[in-house]
C-alpha cells in the first residue's frame, strides 16, 4: 500500500514538472507580436513638402509597431538607387507615370511597386494668379519683368528635367535655377511679399497653394503629362525580409486632404515629427486599415 501510494506521488510530481516546463515554453509565443523587436528599417526620400510629410508619417507608423526607422533625404536620382540596390528598404514618394518615369525603368529589376499612396497630383511650372498670362505660350512676353529665370528645385528631380525640356520645346528664353524645395518656395514668397513677378516649379500637393493664390501655366504640348500619382517603393526581398513592415507600406493609402494637413502644421511651425504624430493620433481609423488584422 505505502509503495502504490509513493509510485502515485511521483507520477503526480512528474507531470506538474512537465506541465510547468511545457508553459515556460509557451510563454514566449504568447508576447503579442508588436512587441516583438522589429529590427531596423530605413527609408528615403526627397525633400520636397509632401514627401517630407509622407515619410514621417510613415516613419512615425513603423516605429510605433516595433521597428527601428531611419529615414534619410537625398536626391531623386539617389532615392531610387537607394531602394534599387537595396541600400535603403522603401520609399513613399514616386512620381509616377510621367516624373519619375525613366528612375523606373533604371532601377526596375530591383524593385518593387506597391502602387499609389496618393491620387490627384500635379506638375508644372506655377505663377500668381494675377500674372497676366495663362500658358507656357505666353512666358517670352514677360521675360523681362521675370527677369528670364525659372525657379526650380533640386538638379536631378524628374520635375527638373520636364522643364528643361519645356524650355527647349517651347523655345523659352529663361535659364532654369537649380535649388531645392525650400529655395523655390522662398523665392516664391519673397516675391509675392514684394508684389513681384514670378515662376517656379511646382507640384500638388503643396502647402504654398493653400497660403498663396497661385496657378499652373497651361502645357499644350503636354510635356509635363497629365494626373500623377505617388506611388510607395521598396526593394526586393523586404516582403520576405520584413512582412510586417511591407504590408504596412503596401497598405497606405491617403488623400491630399490628409497630406496637407500634415504641411500646414509643419509650414506652421511644429516639427515633422510632431506633425506625424498628430495626424496618427487624430486618424486612428484610418490608420487601423494599414495595419494587418492579425
Amino acid at each position: 500500500m505505502w509503495l502504490i501510494f509513493i509510485s502515485r506521488l511521483r507520477l503526480l510530481f512528474t507531470v506538474s514538472l512537465l506541465l510547468l516546463l511545457t508553459a515556460c515554453d509557451k510563454a514566449p509565443e504568447e508576447k503579442p507580436a508588436s512587441l516583438e523587436p522589429k529590427g531596423p528599417i530605413s527609408l528615403v526620400y526627397v525633400e520636397w513638402a509632401s514627401e517630407i510629410a509622407s515619410t514621417h508619417v510613415m516613419k512615425a507608423l513603423l516605429t510605433s509597431v516595433g521597428y527601428n526607422v531611419s529615414i534619410k533625404p537625398v536626391t531623386a536620382d539617389e532615392m531610387w538607387k537607394n531602394v534599387g540596390n537595396g541600400s535603403a528598404d522603401a520609399m513613399v514618394a514616386a512620381w509616377l507615370p510621367s516624373t519619375h518615369a525613366h528612375y523606373l525603368e533604371q532601377n526596375r529589376p530591383g524593385i518593387n511597386d506597391f502602387g499609389p499612396n496618393l491620387t490627384g497630383t500635379r506638375i508644372g511650372l506655377v505663377v500668381p494668379s494675377n500674372l497676366p498670362i495663362n500658358s507656357i505660350t505666353e512666358l517670352n512676353s514677360m521675360v523681362s519683368e521675370l527677369e528670364g529665370k525659372i525657379i526650380g528645385i533640386d538638379p536631378g528631380a524628374g520635375l527638373m528635367k520636364k522643364t528643361r525640356l519645356a524650355i527647349k520645346e517651347y523655345q523659352l528664353n529663361f535659364q532654369l535655377i537649380e535649388g531645392s524645395g525650400t529655395t523655390m518656395t522662398k523665392a516664391l514668397t519673397e516675391a509675392i511679399n514684394n508684389s513681384k513677378p514670378v515662376v517656379v516649379t511646382g507640384w500638388t500637393p503643396h502647402w504654398k497653394f493653400a497660403k498663396f493664390d497661385l496657378k499652373y501655366l497651361a502645357d499644350p504640348k503636354g510635356i509635363y503629362g497629365k494626373q500623377e500619382f505617388i506611388h510607395t517603393i521598396a526593394r526586393k526581398g523586404l516582403q520576405t525580409d520584413k512582412p510586417l513592415a511591407a504590408a504596412i507600406l503596401n497598405a497606405f493609402e491617403w488623400t491630399p486632404a490628409d497630406i496637407a494637413q500634415v504641411m500646414v502644421w509643419i509650414n506652421s511651425g511644429m516639427t515633422p515629427e510632431k506633425s506625424a504624430e498628430r495626424w496618427l493620433s487624430a486618424n486612428k481609423e484610418k490608420v487601423a486599415k494599414w495595419l494587418p488584422k492579425n
